[in-house]
């Protein structure tokens, strides 16, 4: 049914994926799904047609409760992707017992699967990780579908990867402050933070994208990538490497923004590793 050659191919590919359930898509928050799709070559949507059950020697790593299975499947669309697929894909995927320890059986099953093409093996596909094959729905593709646009547009914001400076300046009246944060980014692109303080007013703050530092930018709305790139990528704590302050009161005073601006945005929550 299956050859040898798969096998030797393939054994990686389904130790990348320890526990890709199938009934997972309802309980997958906004965070989740642009993990999973954020840099993936391939999501497709696909009908299962045939399984076939690995044996426990040819499934080195399986988790206790799980089965490996070899899967055969239609594909229905590409709903992103940078390579072509064909009709046929060919693919492991590691599933969970159901209650009575057997497999299920996931003929006729739609699924949507993020993957990527297995180098010199046309119609192979190597999931990307945990929870890579979902189960498929409208509901999750129509959620799925912005995320993919908004990941490839010009405008989408870069991936932070770290706080780079942070410096907070009081006013002249009492009460009044500005704090800038600086954040680096993969693509070098300016990223900064601002939190202004004014007299019997609430904090104000706001993210800016470009290199000018724009005291009218606002907030990320929750549930869109500029949220996540933030609420996702900042630790939980300003490193002390980067607040720029030389007195403890200016420190203070930025380490209690950055508190600020971490607890608007509220926490990353996500179900899949």
């Amino acid at each position: 049914m299956f050859s040898k050659t798969f096998f030797a191919i393939s054994a990686a590919v389904a130790l990348a994926v320890p526990a890709a359930a199938q009934d997972n898509a309802p309980r997958l928050t906004y965070a989740d799904l642009v993990q999973l799709s954020d840099g993936t070559p391939l999501v497709i949507r696909a009908e299962i047609r045939k399984q076939a059950q690995v044996s426990p020697e040819r499934a080195p790593g399986l988790a206790p409760g799980f089965a490996r299975l070899y899967v055969e499947a239609r594909t229905g669309s590409l709903i992103a992707g940078t390579v072509p697929v064909g009709e046929e894909l060919k693919y492991l995927v590691d599933v969970p017992l159901d209650a009575k320890g057997k497999v299920p059986k996931l003929k006729k099953q739609e699924v949507i699967l993020f993957a990527r093409p297995v180098a010199g093996r046309p119609g192979e596909i190597q999931l990307i990780g945990t929870d890579a094959q979902l189960r498929y729905s409208p509901e999750l593709e129509n959620r799925l579908r912005p995320i993919l646009a908004d990941l490839v547009s010009p405008q989408a914001p870069p991936k932070i990867t770290r706080v780079s400076d942070a410096l907070a300046v009081e006013g002249t009246l009492v009460g009044e402050s500005e704090t800038q944060l600086f954040l680096d980014t993969v693509e070098d692109g300016p990223v900064s933070v601002t939190v202004v303080r004014r007299p019997g007013q609430a904090p104000r703050w706001g993210v800016s994208w470009t290199e000018i530092v724009d005291q009218a930018a606002r907030p990320p709305q929750a549930g869109t990538l500029e949220w996540y790139r933030l609420a996702c990528a900042l630790p939980q704590d300003l490193p002390g490497t980067a607040n720029l302050a030389q007195d403890q009161r200016a420190r203070d005073l930025a380490a209690r923004d950055y508190a600020f601006v971490i607890d608007q945005l509220g926490p990353c929550e996500r179900t899949t590793d």
